[in-house]
């Protein structure tokens, strides 16, 4: 077979990622902190950039949402606002919609919601200004909790002043949880510190002598036994029981009273007294508040029966592109390295300020989407969830399925029944047992959730009675999805329960 050169001509389409694109594709994923962190950064990096200095109220005086009030700019590129809404990359559009949102049925009965956005009450914060006087009263002033590390560092100090106990109770307090539990192994102490381990087990007993008892301690039956011996009433049998409480946790209470060796009345009073007990003591010293979670998007009901859908304008970064800074600056370049520095910054200020409009936009567009998807969510409950994927939104909205997963990662929306990241609103199909319509599964959870809440200790039911009360409801579900379901929502079994709900009637 001979080989020779030819030319010859073809036609193809191709899709060329440019940087603009690239980020515009990645401002949409981002959450509205990172979001913060880019635009901070941007803004740094490039001196035609600055922040919008002017606050503008969550609702605008006129109605409008945010990304009606900021016009798309053009782009020195000229590239379409929606290019990079319809791209064929299905590496992201595959997600996980199976999350587990088992708390979200915990205030499903409020009829009224007004969202904690995390503001500020500054009605109740009083003037720590010192008084006309100049006379200062420091305990006006607000001084931050005592640490559980600080308390035990302080009690450490106190008790101890052998310099190399010191130094092991240092080591010990570090393991120290905020729970008041040592994590580690601190069996292996004595060999990491190369000291005999009986003199470490000396100094974890002067460091358990400070308040509150049960800390620092190694486990939780520690934790118990030092709490009852502050009180005086660790005897033999009450060891036996803390010696047991994987029985009791497992709720086997007649293995429990053989291995006890006392009647029902006695070992219900004993395990009364151990509920009055602090399984995690160093709690109660202060620890890093928890950062609420900022809604994306906020849902609240019209007077004409619809949803408002509105964007929350405090996680929208606002910057502008300072033209007459680069006026000013392009008739002093000279070089045209300094020329082309400046037309780069100009572009990139442009595409940054033309793709956080269009984020907003599509954030708002899928937002609005899904309201109108799930109306009788809003309007009735969890149990009026659809089935909802996302190639029914991208159709409706014509976007791709990988935009609506871009868009739906980390955003979340506040609404009347709480705030919900916007993928719990996408769950999957069960089947009618009829030929209804099918059920989403969020709303079977909720229904499982239900039945297992109306449970009494002589109704207790097992996973096939549930398949058969959700088959009469309408609901063709296998036994394996009822367990699946039940163990993501922290449910145990049906013998489980059975044994929580008659302890729980004799201790009462």
């Amino acid at each position: 077979m001979a080989f020779s050169a030819k030319l010859e001509m073809r036609q193809g389409q191709q899709l060329v990622m440019t940087p603009q694109l690239q980020q515009a594709i990645k401002l949409l994923q981002l959450s509205n902190l990172e979001l913060t962190a880019f635009v901070d950064a941007e803004l740094e990096r490039n001196p035609l950039l600055e922040r919008d200095g002017l606050e503008s109220p969550t609702n605008g005086s006129d109605g409008k949402d945010a990304s009606e009030e900021a016009p798309a700019r053009e782009d020195s590129t000229g590239a379409d606002d929606d290019e990079w809404l319809d791209l064929k990359d299905t590496s992201a559009s595959s997600t996980d919609l199976d999350t587990d949102y088992s708390n979200v049925y915990a205030d499903m009965s409020t009829s009224e919601f007004t969202p904690d956005l995390g503001g500020s009450n500054w009605s109740n914060v009083s003037s720590k200004a010192p008084p006309p006087d100049g006379d200062s009263n420091l305990e006006a002033y607000v001084s931050d909790a005592k640490s559980l590390k600080d308390h035990l560092i302080e009690h450490l100090q106190i008790t101890i002043s052998d310099p190399v106990d010191q130094i092991i109770g240092r080591y010990i307090i570090d393991m120290v949880d905020e729970s008041g539990y040592i994590v580690g192994e601190f069996a292996d102490l004595g060999a990491k510190l190369a000291i005999d381990q009986s003199r470490i087990e000396q100094v974890l007993e002067l460091l358990q002598t400070c308040d509150p008892p049960g800390i620092p301690a190694r486990d939780l039956a520690e934790c118990l036994r030092l709490q009852l011996k502050e009180q005086n009433r660790f005897d033999p049998i009450i060891a036996k029981l803390i010696d047991n409480l994987h029985l009791l946790a497992s709720h086997n209470i007649p293995q429990l009273k053989r291995a006890v060796g006392v009647s029902q009345e006695e070992l219900t009073d004993m395990i009364l007294e151990l509920k009055g007990l602090d399984p995690k003591p160093g709690l109660q010293f202060g620890f890093t508040p928890i950062q609420p979670v900022v809604p994306d998007v906020m849902v609240r009901p019209a007077r004409d029966g619809s949803w408002i859908v509105e964007l929350n304008n405090d996680t929208l970064p606002r910057v502008l592109v300072d033209r007459t800074y680069y006026a000013t600056v392009s008739k002093g370049a000279r070089s045209g390295g300094e020329k082309d520095y400046l037309q780069d910054c100009l572009q990139t200020a442009n595409w940054l300020v033309k793709s956080l409009d269009q984020r907003a936009r599509t954030i708002l567009r899928v937002s609005e989407e899904i309201v109108r998807q799930q109306d009788g969510f809003f309007s009735h409950g969890v149990q009026y969830l659809k089935p909802l994927n996302l190639k029914t939104v991208a159709d409706a909205i014509s976007m791709h399925e990988s935009t609506i997963s871009r868009v739906t990662s980390n955003k979340y929306m506040a609404t009347p029944r709480g705030i919900l990241e916007l993928k719990y609103f996408f769950s999957s199909a069960i089947a009618s047992a009829s030929d209804g319509e099918s059920h989403s599964s969020e709303a079977v959870r909720h229904r499982i959730k239900c039945l297992i809440d109306g449970e009494t200790a002589g109704s207790v039911l097992s996973d096939d009675k549930i398949v058969d009360r959700l088959k009469s409801d309408g609901i063709d579900i296998a036994r394996r999805t009822v367990a699946k379901y039940r163990e993501a929502m922290r449910i145990p079994s049906s013998v489980q329960r059975r044994r929580e709900l008659k302890l729980s009637q004799s201790v009462q």
